[in-house]
C-alpha cells in the first residue's frame, strides 16, 4: 500500500502522537487536552502545513442536501 503522505510529515504528525499520549498536546482554540487520535493526527498535519511541507489538502466538508418531502 504506498504511503500517504511525506516522510517529513509523518515526523510532524509522530510528534503530536507522542505528545497525545503524554497528554500534553492542547488543542489550539479552547488550550485543553486532546483526548481523541484523530484529532492528534489533524493537528500534526496542520502543523506540517504550516512548515511548508507538502501535504494533500484537508477533505472538503460534504454537507448533505435536505431531502424535499
Amino acid at each position: 500500500m504506498p504511503r500517504k503522505y511525506g516522510k517529513k510529515s509523518q515526523e510532524f504528525v509522530k510528534e503530536a502522537m507522542h505528545e497525545f499520549k503524554r497528554g500534553e498536546l492542547k488543542s489550539w482554540k479552547s488550550w485543553e487536552p486532546v483526548k481523541n487520535p484523530k484529532q492528534a493526527v489533524a493537528i500534526g498535519l496542520s502543523e506540517a502545513r504550516k512548515e511548508g511541507v507538502q501535504v494533500p489538502n484537508p477533505p472538503k466538508n460534504k454537507t448533505k442536501s435536505p431531502k424535499n418531502k
